[in-house]
């Protein structure tokens, strides 16, 4: 399955402007580099502009939803939606959304960890709903947001329900960078499966972006790896077979013993 994952900067506060933006970059990559699927990165309609999301945040996935399902299915590609900023009822979201290349939603997912230190909580309300498995191209999958990496509990159930990929988008901060890498090959060794993210690039209220997606084979070995400051895309083909392979070669998954993990 051919990637395409989009290291993009963000306009503050202009989900219009972003939209058009990642149209035409999803139009000049279908025609360039006929990718099978394109991933987006964490809130990329708005970036981290919580003081205005109650005024600008999508209203019951709406237009994200619909503009994503046009894209898929006008250019036939899966898309991996990032997450974007949505107002249900009284309470906003970070929730992402995956749609298939006849333009059907496959999935959708709110973050259940906050970040306490981007003061997340007090804007936001963590997802209600446990994250699951999807399928493209009969590919298991999972997708987790930004600070939900910090949780191996998530990657781990995710796994263990089959998947051979997860997506990891995220706005995560140059200053935890090293935090960001080790994280990803963490997950990526232990659970044996793919890990594949799209972070941001540039910085808002402060905050600098770090950028550095990666493509993270199930060894653990980088594959990809976009740039610190530049809004760039990766281009990748995976083989899920590979998953499979590292699976029997070191048997980590019949060798749990999950009875004596009890009470963690």
């Amino acid at each position: 399955m051919k990637h395409a994952i989009y290291q993009m900067d963000i306009v503050p506060g202009d989900p219009e402007s972003n939209r058009k933006h990642v149209k035409e970059w999803l139009i000049k990559q279908v025609k360039e580099d006929k990718p099978d699927i394109v991933v987006l990165p964490e809130m990329w309609t708005t970036a981290y502009t919580l003081d205005q999301l109650d005024q600008i945040a999508d209203l019951d996935g709406e237009p994200t939803r619909s503009f994503l399902k046009e894209l898929a299915k006008r250019y036939q590609v899966h898309i991996i939606g990032g997450s974007f900023a949505n107002k249900v009822e009284d309470a906003i979201y970070n929730t992402a959304l995956v749609v298939n290349n006849e333009g059907e939603e496959v999935y959708t997912y709110d973050k259940i960890h906050l970040v306490p230190m981007l003061n997340e909580p007090a804007y936001l309300t963590g997802g209600r709903k446990q994250a699951r498995v999807f399928e493209l191209d009969g590919i298991k999958m999972g997708l987790i947001i930004c600070y939900d990496l910090r949780f191996p509990e998530l990657a781990r159930e995710l796994a263990l329900a089959g998947s051979e990929v997860i997506y990891v988008v995220a706005e995560w901060p140059s200053a935890r960078k090293d935090h960001w890498k080790a994280l990803q090959l963490a997950r990526a060794i232990e659970n044996q499966c793919y890990i594949i993210s799209s972070n941001r690039i540039g910085a808002y209220d402060g905050v600098a972006f770090c950028g550095t997606s990666l493509i993270v084979d199930p060894w653990g070995t980088i594959v990809q790896e976009g740039s610190e400051e530049q809004e760039e895309t990766l281009i990748e083909t995976i083989a899920a077979s590979n998953v499979d392979r590292i699976r029997e070669e070191v048997p980590v998954f019949r060798s749990r013993v999950p009875e004596m993990y009890q009470g963690w």
